[in-house]
């Protein structure tokens, strides 16, 4: 995925779940390799993470924009 935030930003909080939903997913299989060591690429555990983050703090700027506005 490894997408900036303004691409992000554009994005409906639905979709930002459902992108978070996949990456939490992705980062387990990822732990799951790696404790079979089976893992070959493991910067991908890092930018998986990062972008977990990425979502998450976009999701939680657009709800307290929600809840000013309310």
């Amino acid at each position: 995925m490894a997408t900036n935030a303004s691409e992000l930003r554009d994005k409906t909080p639905d979709q930002l779940r459902e992108d978070l939903l996949q990456l939490k997913k992705e980062a387990f299989n990822l732990r799951f390799q790696q404790a079979t060591g089976q893992l070959e690429n493991t910067a991908r555990m890092r930018t998986v993470k990062r972008d977990a983050a990425r979502v998450l703090t976009i999701l939680n700027e657009k709800a307290a924009a929600a809840a000013k506005e309310a």
